[in-house]
């Protein structure tokens, strides 16, 4: 009787001591996969999480320390492009370098939701997750479109008319124009470490 009761107390602390094991097994690897996941990847999680549903906006204070609110559409190696929500309006749309985030201000809801991303998986999905934001930024030249440039020195509208490595040259002129000759103020070469937010 002594006898079953010692391999019973020894079967209770063997059991206690591997669940213990597999609680701090699962607790390490859950930090190992918080330690992998990059913001694209959050921000991703929080826009697959809501869908196409238009009620929702991520806050970005961007590196100037500007707010804006948006509405993630197409993400890339290091960009994503989005809806920009302002008020009551129709939302505008715009690109977002992943460099030019100073932080997000999230509610607790959406903090859970970027949390559930599986690190790197929705890296190499498309075709857009492999485009960096100078293939964008050359699309956007060769398109001829107006846009608005915010920069960490303010907002400037303009034409893109070349895109390099690391820069932009913007022929600066007024949005609603068409980009002219005769219309062009001056130019501007930007550099990609100074985009804050590219709106069409």
């Amino acid at each position: 009787m002594r006898w079953d009761n010692l391999f019973d107390d020894l079967e209770g602390q063997l059991e206690q001591e591997l669940s213990a094991e597999e609680v701090d097994l699962r607790a390490e690897e859950e930090r190992l996969r918080l330690g992998r996941l990059s913001l694209r990847d959050r921000i991703q999680s929080i826009a697959e999480s809501h869908g196409r549903r238009d009620e929702y906006g991520i806050r970005v204070l961007l590196n100037s320390g500007e707010a804006v609110t948006v509405r993630p559409t197409t993400f890339g190696r290091d960009w994503f492009a989005a809806d920009l929500v302002e008020g009551s309006g129709p939302p505008s749309g715009c690109i977002v370098p992943i460099a030019a985030i100073g932080s997000l201000v999230l509610p607790r809801a959406q903090v859970a939701q970027s949390l559930d991303a599986v690190p790197g998986e929705t890296s190499g999905r498309s075709l857009a997750a492999r485009l960096s934001l100078p293939f964008v930024l050359r699309d956007l030249c060769r398109r001829r479109s107006p846009l608005e440039l915010w920069t960490h020195a303010g907002a400037v509208c303009g034409t893109i008319d070349r895109v390099g490595r690391d820069h932009l040259d913007l022929a600066v002129h007024e949005r609603d124009e068409p980009r002219r000759e005769s219309a062009v103020v001056h130019y501007r070469v930007v550099p990609f470490a100074q985009l804050e937010l590219v709106r069409m």
